[in-house]
């Protein structure tokens, strides 16, 4: 028997999901919404705080060794944010001088290096179908050294998106929305310095993507393939920037589903959740955000009011 479980939160848009491993907030789910603030759900659902609030609008959440949370905020930048205190530190906002547009999701290396993307260097997250419509191709991956350094490893993505690394480090995934692919990039050994795809011709649009506890790295598909956008995609500029301009209710809107799809470190695909949410007796759409933890599959949405957690 299998179960999918909603856990309303006090917020829209709980867009992404860490589970604590250790420490007093061992077992709650961390997430952030879109009114600037970070929530941990304590097990079971029955006690939510509210424990730091950005000033933006948090996405990407990741847990550091020493219990602060690693915050991409799509409107401020990088941020430290405490839990046990609410406090916020701005780690950065500017990436070669310039501000970052649309920064979304990150991976924490053991050393301290942080590898993070910025989906769009035009559209930001209030214009985030315009990035995907038009096919910009301007998003990054980027790498904050422990001393400080921010190095643009790799450009021209298109719509930049979920980050992980590989259980030994070795190299560093990113989600490309607009493809539908995994690009690896190898940071060490014999391919080091070069890319690959960890995965491609996924059966719809990655968003958020996170190493589980099982090893594999977890991707979600926020909306199945849509034919019309595909055809957008490859049409003229003109008639692209047309389709973002008409009335959001004639724009392409992503279908519903909830669904993730888990590789190991060799791109093979070892599991592919297709849920429907009504045979569970539940309501829930596009998973923007997943963390596999203890055989347990967490998600988060870009559009629910609530995390959801899938029971194998």
């Amino acid at each position: 028997m299998t179960s999918l479980t909603v856990i309303p939160v006090p917020g829209h848009g709980a867009e992404d999901v860490v589970v604590a491993t250790s420490g007093p907030d061992a077992g709650c789910v961390f997430t952030g919404t879109d009114d600037g603030a970070i929530l941990r759900v304590h097990p079971g659902g029955g006690r939510i705080d509210r424990v730091a609030h950005t000033g933006g609008r948090p996405l990407g959440i990741e847990f550091a060794a020493d219990g602060r949370l690693l915050v991409c905020d799509a409107r401020r930048g990088l941020l430290w944010v405490d839990p046990a205190s609410g406090g916020v530190e701005l780690i950065t906002a500017e990436v070669e001088g310039r501000p970052m547009v649309f920064c979304n999701n990150a991976a924490l290396a053991e050393d301290g290096t942080i590898w993070w993307s910025d989906s769009s260097t035009r559209f930001g997250i209030d214009r985030w179908k315009d990035d995907f419509v038009r096919n910009t191709r301007t998003g990054r991956l980027l790498r904050r050294d422990p001393d400080g350094t921010v190095t643009v490893v790799l450009d021209g993505l298109a719509f930049a998106n979920g980050v992980a690394l590989s259980s030994a480090g070795d190299f560093v995934c990113v989600a490309e929305t607009g493809a539908r692919t995994v690009v690896r990039h190898w940071i060490s050994g014999p391919r080091g310095g070069t890319r690959d795809l960890l995965c491609g011709g996924l059966p719809g649009y990655p968003d958020n993507i996170a190493r589980g506890s099982d090893g594999l790295i977890w991707i979600t598909i926020a909306s199945p393939t849509d034919p019309l956008v595909e055809r957008l995609q490859r049409g003229p500029m003109a008639l692209r920037k047309l389709a973002t301009r008409l009335p959001d209710t004639l724009q392409p809107q992503p279908r519903q589903t909830v669904r993730v799809v888990a590789y190991d470190d060799h791109g093979t695909l070892v599991h592919d959740l297709d849920i429907s949410p009504a045979e569970h007796g539940a309501a829930y759409h596009m998973v923007t955000g997943v963390r596999e933890h203890e055989g347990r599959v967490w998600l988060g949405s870009l559009h629910e009011p609530a995390i959801a957690v899938y029971d194998r």
